[in-house]
């Protein structure tokens, strides 16, 4: 670990905790699988007589094995008519099946909704896209690293689809070749999610009928004998008792960089929302530091603006990408992800005062924001400030609806929100007064990991989405040339995927304002 054993701060296991919760919001699961799983894996880790070590891989890698999950979101909501939260919760229960089912799933799950023809192309594109798990795990390793967990926990991650017969994904690894922490993981994942889908009988069946193929059978083994729990109880509670030690915390250094490592996370689930956390946490720390916030409160703010967004996680990829006017079933999803934010960080004590905050970044003064509806008096300096930051930092976005306004324009909109009565006129002159001061301070050039200009500026396309067509559209040279930059750029950052690269610029700030 990263963090410090040191008695003050934020456990680290509360923070992992907390993660997972939110994982199981972009896997279409019910909020606490994760740490059912955990509960399940921590026993089997015992039951097999793993090393210290190893069971603490075990340990945090059932927490955050889907932590990659957003990596390419929006490509599998457009493959599932939409919802790609109900495709991947449906392809899970046979994803470490048999061919057929696997094949009998997709062909069911993709493309709801459209025509035969459209269909049948989306399914074919499904079957080819092994590199969607590639970067689930190439995102997910990332990530892991920069919340400070262990090498092992970060190389398990990064095989996290690997299978007992080699079939598995990325590198096709077989029996004992593939990390113990995968292999123990991915049996009382599946055991805990057939359990609570078809009862503990159609579990066992699984688990026999995968025994030596996507299974290890000592791990089928041990699960049968410690027997899949019921999901009741306090799976919250039992997973920070069974934190292998010594217990860490974070410090606040430590914290601040978790925490922009969950905004990342959430924030891979559209092309056009890539590196926002950060920005709308530069935007709300200059606007605080413009009304003279004193520490611990600007703290709190540059905590929230970090991951005020946790929550899109729970709302459809496709509902995010839509270019025009919602409908009232897709308005009231994004009206509830401020409530998930706030429901899953308030779990960790240490960070309730964050977590309230960031479930208010949609409140406005004259109530009609979400997802209380709070107004004037109900809100605190921080939430108004980070309100007007959100509106700021939404206004200078490229949104699939619209392009992002020049910055007269979106002063004259923010401006506006004032003058209805929605925004407080403090907070939107400190937000612009920050912004100022940022827009002034010279920006060093950035060349991550010796790119070159043209690939700096072929990554930021990548990272938004377009392909290589269209890329070259836009800087009007040949695809085939655009794909020799992106070879380049993959070698150069150490990725082998789309989404990796579009995090990788996030990282190094080069989707900034």
């Amino acid at each position: 670990m990263v963090s410090s054993p040191a008695n003050g701060g934020l456990r680290t296991t509360e923070l992992i905790a907390a993660i997972s919760l939110a994982t199981d919001l972009a896997t279409g699961q019910p909020m606490e699988h994760a740490l059912q799983t955990c509960r399940l894996a921590t026993a089997v880790a015992a039951d097999l007589g793993l090393d210290p070590a190893t069971a603490s891989d075990v340990h945090y890698v059932a927490l955050l094995r889907f932590l990659g999950c957003t990596a390419d979101a929006a490509a599998t909501a457009r493959l599932a008519g939409g919802d790609d939260l109900r495709f991947v919760a449906e392809v899970a229960p046979a994803y470490m099946g048999s061919p057929g089912e696997v094949l009998r799933t997709v062909v069911r799950e993709t493309g709801r909704g459209a025509a035969l023809p459209r269909r049948a192309r989306l399914v074919g594109e499904v079957l080819r896209s092994a590199r969607s798990e590639v970067s689930h795990c190439e995102v997910g390793a990332r990530l892991a690293a920069r919340l400070g967990l262990a090498p092992g926990v970060v190389d398990a991650l990064a095989h996290a689809y690997e299978r007992w017969d080699g079939h598995g994904l990325p590198d096709g690894l077989a029996g004992e070749a593939v990390p113990v922490a995968v292999r123990v993981v991915v049996v009382a994942r599946d055991a805990v999610l057939w359990r609570r889908r078809a009862g503990p009988d159609a579990a066992v069946d699984v688990l026999r009928r995968r025994r030596g193929r996507a299974y290890d059978p000592a791990v089928v083994d041990a699960v049968r004998r410690v027997g899949v729990p019921d999901p009741g109880g306090e799976p919250w509670e039992d997973v920070l008792a069974a934190e292998p030690g010594p217990v860490h915390r974070l410090g606040p250094e430590a914290l601040d960089g978790a925490l922009a490592a969950v905004g990342d996370f959430a924030d891979m689930r559209s092309p056009w929302r890539r590196g926002r956390s950060a920005r709308l946490a530069g935007a709300a720390r200059a606007a605080g530091r413009a009304c003279g916030l004193p520490g611990a409160e600007l703290a709190v703010l540059h905590r929230a603006a970090l991951v005020a967004d946790l929550g899109t996680v729970g709302v459809p990829a496709g509902v995010w990408q839509q270019p025009g006017p919602l409908g009232v079933e897709a308005t009231e999803r994004v009206r509830l992800h401020p409530y998930l934010s706030e429901r899953v960080l308030g779990r960790c004590r240490g960070l309730r005062p964050v977590a309230a905050l960031a479930g208010a970044h949609h409140e406005r003064l004259d109530g009609s924001g979400y997802h209380r509806g709070s107004r004037g008096a109900q809100l605190p300096r921080g939430a108004r400030l980070l309100a007007a930051a959100d509106v700021w930092t939404a206004l200078l976005e490229d949104r699939p609806h619209r392009p992002a306004h020049d910055r007269a324009r979106a002063r004259d909109l923010l401006r506006a929100e004032v003058t209805g009565g929605r925004l407080d006129g403090s907070a939107a002159d400190a937000v612009l007064a920050g912004a100022d001061d940022r827009h002034r301070s010279p920006r060093p050039t950035r060349r991550p990991a010796g790119l070159s200009d043209r690939e700096v500026e072929v990554l930021r396309l990548v990272a938004r989405g377009l392909s290589n067509r269209e890329v070259a559209g836009r800087l009007w040279i040949s695809a085939k040339t655009v794909g020799h930059h992106v070879e380049h750029i993959y070698r150069k950052a150490g990725v082998t995927t789309r989404p990796a690269a579009a995090l990788f610029a996030v990282e190094h700030g080069l989707l900034g304002e």
